[in-house]
Formats: C-alpha cells, sequence, structure tokens
C-alpha cells in the first residue's frame, strides 16, 4: 500500500509546488516508506509515498502513459485481485504493458474504460488520475472504504490525500473544528459519520464513490450500492457459494512479491483465513507465518463476559498445531498500551479506539519485522452477522446506533456549554436518520429489522474498524488485507435470508457450516470473541491518573468541553460499572478515559482552533 496526495488548481501554476507536495508527502512516509515521487504541471500536482509490494522496480509512482502524446497520470493507493483478468483484456484490446503491477493495469483500465473502469475492479484502492486530454481529474474509492481518501475544495483548488495529516500540511488548509466536528468526536466517535472529515471543511470520499473535476466543474457519484435481490438458492448451494466465494477472495490476496502472513486469534474468521493460507503454503513447500497478540496479566485477571466468552491463547495454539503454522506471539503489558496512546492518535489523525488502536499498533511493529503483507478475518461479523446486537433484542429494537445505544454515558461528561452548541441528543438521531433513509426498501416498501441492523453495521461501524486497521498497519508500513470484504462476498450474503445466514440458531452459522472439515469443530463451533483487550486493573487505574493530572491542568483544551467535576468523580470511582461498554464491545470506562486522553493529545498536537 501506499501514501497519495493530489492539488488541482485552475488558477495557479502548481510546476513549482514541489516543496508543498515534498511536505504533504512526508506526513505520509510510515506508509510507503520504500519510495517516493511527484508529479507537476501547471494545474495539477501528484505525491506519491510507496510501500513496494507488487512489480518491485516497474511499479514507480506517480506512474505516466502516453497515447497520441497525451499523458494519463496516477497516484494510487491499494490492490487488485482480479490484475490477471483484466491485464489478458487490455492485451487483447492492443495493450502492451510495460511491468506486471497493479498500477499500470488500473492507469491502463482508465485509458481504455474511462470512469467505469471502476466496474472492473475487484480489490482496495483509493486513487487519482489525470487525464490530460480531457483535463479532468478522477478520483474513486473502493466499494467497501478499506482504504483511506479525504478531500478539501476551495474556490477553484481541490486537494486530496490519503491522511487528514497530509492535508493539514498544505499551508491553505486550517485546521479548525466546528460545532458539527465536536458533535462527531464526542457523540459518533470512535466512529466517523460517513463523508465527514471531522476537521472544518474537509470531506471524505465515500466507499463506492467517484468525483470527477473539470473546469467549471465537479461532479460525485455513486458508482456502486448495496441492491436487493431474491435469493433463490438452497441452503446447500448457499454454503457451497459462501465458501467458494470465501475461499476464493484469499487465495487472490496471498499474491505478493514480498513476505506475508496471517493474524490469528483462534476465533472463526481469522481461523478460515488461516485455514486456507497455509494449505496454498503447504502445497508449495513453506510454512505460513501466524501472529497473535496477547498481554501479560490477563491469565490472572481475565472475566468471561457476555461479550468476551473466553480467552484466544488456547484456540490460538490449538490452530497452530492443527495448521503446523511458523507462529509468532506478541504480549504487551498496560504501560505499553498507555505509551503508545499518542502514536496511535497520531497515526489515525483523530481519537480512536484507545489501547484497542495502540495495541494494534504496537503488533503491527512487530509483524513487519517478519513480513511486509497480512490477511486478517475483520469484516466477517459485519457481513454475516456475528455481533450482539444483531441477535439481541433490545439493541436491534433500539431507536439509535445499536453499538452506541446508551448516550447517558457520553452526555454526562460534557460540559453545559458543548450540550448547548451542539445539541448532542438531536445530532445523533439526525445521523441516524440519514442512515435509515439510505437503506434500500425491499419490494414492499418494508425492511426487515435484521436488514437494517446490517446495513447500519456495514455502513456506519465497519468503516471505524477499517479506518483502525488501515491506519494502524499502515503507520508501520505493513499492508494488511482483509478477505471479508471483498464485494462479491458482501453482495451475495446481504441478500441471503436470516435464518440461512444464522443456521443452527447460531451466529454466523452459515459461515461455520460453509468450512465443516476444513477446521477442528471446536474452533468452528467457538463463540464469538472481540480482538483482545488487557483485562489488568492496572491499565485502569494508570488512564484514570493520567486524566486525572490533565484534568487539574489549567491549560487543558478539554476544560471547555468536558463536565471536570462529574470526571474527576468517574475518576475517583472507577472501577465502579468499570466493563460496561459505551461503543461496541470493548470500549469502556476505561477507554472512555483513554480517548478522553487522546482527544487532548490531538487538539494540542494539531493545535486545533475551535470556532
Amino acid at each position: 500500500m501506499c501514501g497519495i496526495v493530489g492539488w488541482l488548481d485552475w488558477d495557479r501554476d502548481l510546476s513549482e509546488s514541489g516543496v508543498i507536495i515534498n511536505a504533504m508527502v512526508d506526513t505520509l512516509v510510515p506508509r510507503g516508506p520504500d519510495a517516493r515521487g511527484m508529479y507537476l504541471r501547471t494545474p495539477i500536482a501528484f505525491g506519491h509515498s510507496r510501500l513496494a509490494v507488487v512489480d518491485i522496480i516497474g511499479g514507480q509512482q506517480p506512474m505516466v502513459r502516453f497515447r497520441d502524446g497525451w499523458e494519463y497520470v496516477i497516484t494510487y493507493n491499494g490492490e487488485l485481485y482480479n490484475t490477471e483478468e483484466i491485464r489478458r483484456e487490455l492485451v487483447l484490446k492492443g495493450y502492451s504493458p510495460q511491468g506486471h503491477s497493479d498500477t499500470e493495469i488500473l492507469l491502463l483500465s482508465y485509458m481504455e474504460w474511462g470512469e467505469a473502469c471502476v466496474d472492473k475492479l475487484n480489490g482496495i484502492f483509493a486513487f487519482g488520475i489525470w487525464d490530460s486530454r480531457r483535463e479532468t481529474l478522477f478520483i474513486a474509492r473502493d466499494r467497501m472504504g478499506v482504504k483511506p481518501l479525504f478531500y478539501f475544495q476551495k474556490n477553484n483548488s481541490f486537494l486530496f490525500a490519503s491522511e487528514l495529516k497530509a492535508l493539514l500540511a498544505h499551508p491553505d488548509i486550517p485546521a479548525e473544528l466546528d460545532n458539527e466536528g465536536l458533535a462527531e468526536l464526542f457523540m459518533i466517535g470512535p466512529a466517523r459519520t460517513p463523508g465527514h472529515g471531522v476537521i472544518r471543511n474537509i470531506n471524505e470520499v465515500k466507499p463506492g464513490c467517484a468525483m470527477k473535476l473539470e473546469r467549471g466543474n465537479v461532479s460525485s457519484w455513486a458508482y456502486w450500492s448495496l441492491k436487493n435481490e431474491p435469493h433463490t438458492d438452497d441452503l446447500a448451494t448457499t454454503i457451497v457459494k459462501v465458501r467458494h466465494l470465501v475461499s476464493d477472495a484469499v487465495s487472490r490476496q496471498l499474491v505478493s512479491d514480498v513476505p506475508l502472513g496471517t493474524l490469528l486469534s483462534g476465533g472463526l474468521d481469522s481461523s478460515i483465513i488461516t485455514a486456507i493460507a497455509a494449505k496454498t503454503y503447504r502445497d508449495q513447500g513453506r510454512s505460513l507465518p501466524t501472529f497473535s497478540i496477547d498481554y501479560t496479566g490477563n491469565q490472572r485477571f481475565f472475566k468471561a463476559n457476555d461479550f468476551q466468552p473466553d480467552p484466544d491463547a488456547p484456540w490460538v495454539e490449538k490452530m497452530v498445531g492443527y495448521m503446523q503454522t511458523d507462529h509468532h506471539g506478541l504480549f504487551l503489558d498496560p504501560s505499553e498500551l498507555i505509551d503508545a496512546l499518542d502514536d496511535a492518535t497520531h497515526a489515525r489523525d483523530l481519537p480512536g479506539m484507545a489501547d484497542i488502536d495502540s495495541s494494534l499498533l504496537l503488533f503491527s511493529r512487530k509483524i513487519k519485522d517478519t513480513v511486509t503483507v497480512g490477511l486478517s478475518g475483520e469484516c466477517a461479523d459485519e457481513v454475516f452477522g456475528g455481533y450482539p446486537w444483531f441477535h439481541r433484542e433490545d439493541l436491534r429494537s433500539a431507536d439509535t446506533f445499536p453499538w452506541a445505544a446508551a448516550l447517558d454515558t457520553r452526555l454526562e461528561i460534557l460540559s453545559p456549554d458543548l450540550i448547548d452548541r451542539i445539541k448532542p441528543v438531536d445530532y445523533v438521531r439526525e445521523r441516524y436518520a440519514e442512515a435509515l433513509w439510505e437503506i434500500p426498501a425491499e419490494e414492499d416498501g418494508d425492511t426487515s429489522s435484521y436488514k437494517r441492523i446490517s446495513y447500519l453495521t456495514l455502513t456506519r461501524f465497519m468503516p471505524t474498524l477499517l479506518d483502525r486497521k488501515d491506519r494502524m498497519t499502515m503507520a508501520t508500513g505493513l499492508e494488511v488485507r482483509v478477505p471479508f470484504c471483498d464485494h462479491r462476498i458482501v453482495e451475495y450474503v446481504w441478500n441471503i435470508p436470516s435464518d440461512i445466514k444464522n443456521y443452527r440458531g447460531r451466529e454466523k452459522g452459515l459461515l461455520r457450516a460453509a468450512f465443516e472439515g476444513v477446521l477442528p469443530e471446536d474452533i468452528l463451533w467457538r463463540r464469538k470473541s472481540p480482538y483482545p483487550k488487557t483485562h489488568d486493573p492496572a491499565f485502569l487505574q494508570a488512564v484514570a491518573a493520567k486524566l486525572e493530572q490533565r484534568l487539574n491542568d489549567a491549560a487543558s483544551p478539554l476544560l471547555d468541553l468536558v463536565d471536570r467535576k462529574k470526571l474527576l468523580t468517574m475518576t475517583a470511582a472507577a472501577s465502579t460499572n468499570a466493563n460496561k461498554p459505551w461503543f461496541g464491545q470493548l470500549m469502556d470506562l476505561p477507554r472512555l478515559f483513554a480517548y478522553l486522553l487522546q482527544m487532548e493529545y490531538w487538539l494540542k498536537k494539531n493545535k486545533i482552533k475551535i470556532i
């Protein structure tokens, strides 16, 4: 993967903009530590920071190709998994690719099919293409939003980049936060409303969307969306198709010119990916590298609950023995997680999922010592219905986002002035209503509660985890792929009735049935357990103490935003209701304190001006 930046300005000569483009690219070097490049012309400037994964020599960017004397230029972040199919089609049309990179195939695809090229792509991507003949800039993002793409537009100037920090490195973009941004941070965060960049006037290209910029005109559209179709396959056929789609997605994503491994938790999703990859490696006479994470003290402090029924370690050990992988385990202690909170915030560009982020950042650094590419089981729960809110009636019937149904925890920490400014309950209600309005209606005009939850989870919750995965891994130069995000899987499973998805009355029962005979039975039917976190009370004590320290600092930017007295009361009695989640399954009271620590760091680091 890589980092990309672009600048289109109809009123300026950007051929001399190298200093600014370099400054923007500098912020993205962790995403692409292997090479960098620029393309500078009068109306357009591209920058690129490359992580070399495929066609190490021939895939340099920005890449330029010519036709009839006109330049076609691309800056691209991503990976295509159907490169060879498209290559064959282009060769039949008379093209002669110079290398074997997916970058070149994507650029040639645009030259042949124009903006419709995105319909051909199977992969994860964000890119900008300059067409000198038509004088147009075309940018697009993959269907699921695995790869990030933000933009800023003012008058005749348009800038885009992989990350917020790259845009903020441009002198024309102020780091300002308005009421909407504050509401996103305090009432939606660590999620974001699709299309919102939180920073004032910065927006996000939504998943499955594209934009075209011409002189005097900007157009944007969705080239892909979920569509309701009758599911006509019987149970047996559905099981076979799911197994084929998942197996094919994993197999396609094993292509790499650099070392590759899988992230293994011993849960269903990562075990399926590992089993498919390990068999492929065994057939080639190789051993698959696998990686797991755990925490010192968890054997002592772990307590089962509805959200985390058991620890991962015994299941990881079983899968490693079963698949005979080359396994690498990492153990972290609470102090390391806390020390890395600032680095995780910087990587994410926003306050995020606290130590759930910082642990992944540290984990990624460890993985990068051995491999450059990893495969991970994210998004199976969103696609196949693994979360509690798919199955608990109280959450399914909640008239709000079910992973953040308890707004009281958020509301009680806000200052009266902030409540007056952002109207927090109204803001959440409006964002929820927008999401419901988007859901494709069934033929009878009704939408089942299960399908409603599915849509909300795919479009509002899943992006939070994809943001986390992209930023924490790419901050270390590690490319992590997510096979369950293959759009063919998402399209097919979207229309499968819930009783088939919940085969045998189990969450993700269909996915389990599809891989019978591939995994050990106890792993196949293991209860869902989320990404592991520390259960050591030392973590809670440490973040509570650090937050108290910040709240007693008269210069803290938090003081105008939060109810200081209420938070000090909460930190003093921190062990009470410490495990009650306020976001998702993992973000409990210790993570609320850590989230606020991340917010303070982010406000200070970026010199955010609240307007």
